[in-house]
């Protein structure tokens, strides 16, 4: 047996791909009878080594060529945006800071600008849509609606990106629907403030502002994840920063990605409702799926979003008791499969701690990957011209039959 070490060397790739692989049901792996590390067959590893050669794939994790970034590193348990590290930056720095050092490199607040004549155009295009429709709906059509409204929308020089990111980002939070109508707590996270009012009834507190700004920050951007791929696949082809946007929006709306914090909100409800941890988790494996809010294959042992989040996270709720069942679900998790929580569910804890609607977190998801999304495509927009172009092997009917 060959630990997870040993088919990193193996394979010649980082433990973080070998996540990857097993996450992908490409490469099996079992968990080690003494602990919590993960062990695999070394036959199965010598025989995907062989398949991957033959493949004529390089092992670097990807079926496509490898993109060059200097946004964000993800190493061990750690994740970095342009060599700061993030969770330190959630904890001191507002959106709007860490949106600039992802567009600019300079890590400095600059209010994103407000244009009236686009909020107006913006409400009038989500006025007619149903009460019940998402708070993600409404920002794909804002976006859309905004996009169409700007003549100069071609321009994708690096200062026009960052301007337009900014007004872009005022209008999708100020084109929500309020629910709050108490005073905004003063404070440096002047989105993060507009946005609590959009997201809860609930008078909103110093920690509870700051919460949701680190949220914003912890979710800024993660590497080349699906929704981010996206949008760079759409910056390839030259496509304007607000279809860049679209397709990010498009791509996040999965329950295996931007919206898999909704799941975890479902069962941590139960949980809070009922009081049985046990019987929540047990009732999700019943019925055939996962525990949601679990495990990430980008880290090898804990996500360090979800570490920092639950921790002013707890700061921001005055229910002691959803507290304690929320730190219940996770140790049970943590004891009895070795899995640690991810953002998803500590988005899932803040939603829940705080009155947020239900699809707050996916409401915070898209608004916070926005300035990942617009720093990937300036690099992109900044490349040779050329287009993603994955190669696909056929597996269909043999010709003439």
């Amino acid at each position: 047996m060959l630990t997870t070490d040993d088919v990193a060397r193996v394979l010649g790739v980082k433990k973080a791909t070998v996540y990857a692989y097993v996450s992908r049901g490409l490469l099996a792996s079992r968990r080690h009878g003494g602990g919590k590390e993960s062990v695999f067959r070394e036959t199965d590893v010598r025989a995907f080594a062989g398949q991957r050669r033959r493949a004529g794939t390089s092992f670097d994790g990807s079926e496509t060529p490898v993109t060059h970034t200097g946004i964000t590193l993800i190493t061990g348990d750690r994740l970095y945006y342009r060599g700061f590290e993030a969770t330190a930056l959630a904890r001191r720095e507002s959106y709007e800071s860490v949106a600039s050092l992802l567009w600019t490199g300079r890590l400095e607040h600059a209010a994103f600008g407000a244009d009236s004549n686009l909020r107006t155009v913006a409400a009038a295009v989500t006025g007619p849509l149903p009460e019940a429709a998402c708070l993600t709906d409404r920002l794909r059509v804002i976006v859309a609606a905004a996009g169409a409204t700007d003549p100069l929308r071609f321009d994708t020089s690096p200062a026009a990106v960052v301007a337009t990111g900014r007004t872009l980002l005022d209008t999708m939070v100020a084109a929500l629907p309020s629910l709050g109508s108490e005073p905004r707590v003063p404070g440096g996270f002047p989105l993060a403030g507009a946005l609590w009012e959009r997201l809860s009834a609930a008078a909103p507190t110093e920690d509870g502002i700051a919460a949701l700004n680190a949220a914003l920050v912890l979710l800024a951007d993660h590497d080349l994840a699906a929704s981010t791929y996206a949008a760079r696949v759409a910056a390839s082809t030259r496509a304007d920063p607000y279809a860049v946007v679209s397709a990010g929006l498009a791509t996040l709306a999965g329950p295996l990605h931007g919206a898999a914090s909704g799941l975890a909100v479902e069962m941590l409800a139960i949980a809070i409702r009922t009081g049985d941890v046990v019987g929540t988790i047990s009732d999700r494996l019943r019925s055939g799926g996962s525990v949601p809010g679990f495990g990430h294959p980008l880290y090898s042992g804990v996500d360090p979003r979800a570490v920092a989040l639950l921790d002013v996270t707890a700061k921001a709720g005055d229910d002691e008791q959803a507290l304690s069942v929320i730190a219940d679900v996770a140790e049970a998790m943590r004891s009895r499969a070795g899995i640690e929580p991810n953002v998803d569910f500590a988005l899932a804890a803040l939603s829940l701690l705080t009155g947020m609607r239900p699809d707050a977190g996916e409401t915070i998801f898209a608004i916070a990957r926005t300035a990942g999304w617009l720093a990937h495509a300036m690099e992109e927009y900044a490349n040779p011209p050329s287009r993603f172009r994955p190669t696909a092997r056929y597996a269909g009917r043999p010709p003439g039959e």
